[in-house]
């Protein structure tokens, strides 16, 4: 029997350089040691978006619903936001229905 090992773990980090005072916070998503996306928010986390590495661009979740931590606690992806992320990176599977 083939053995099939579990995807690599999804992180997040702060894009490197620099932010404007009003500009937008830019994060980068990974897979293992690959990124996959890039996730942005404006100043006061209205509109978010994500742009995946292979040119596509869309909504994406909340700041609050799509990161933890933040601050003195490590930055991570919520269980929302990998349910998001897997959604649109497995062939195959359905995405969610939008609310």
């Amino acid at each position: 029997m083939k053995r099939t090992s579990a995807p690599s773990p999804l992180t997040i980090r702060h894009a490197t350089g620099d932010r404007e005072s009003f500009g937008d916070y830019r994060y980068e998503i990974f897979r293992g040691g690959t990124r996959i996306a890039r996730y942005a928010h404006d100043y006061r986390g209205d509109a978010c978006w994500i742009l995946f590495e292979d040119g596509r661009k869309e909504d994406a979740p909340g700041v609050r619903d799509f990161l933890t931590g933040g601050g003195p606690q490590p930055l991570g992806l919520s269980d929302e936001a990998v349910r998001f992320l897997t959604a649109r990176l497995t062939p195959g599977l359905k995405r969610p229905a939008k609310r």
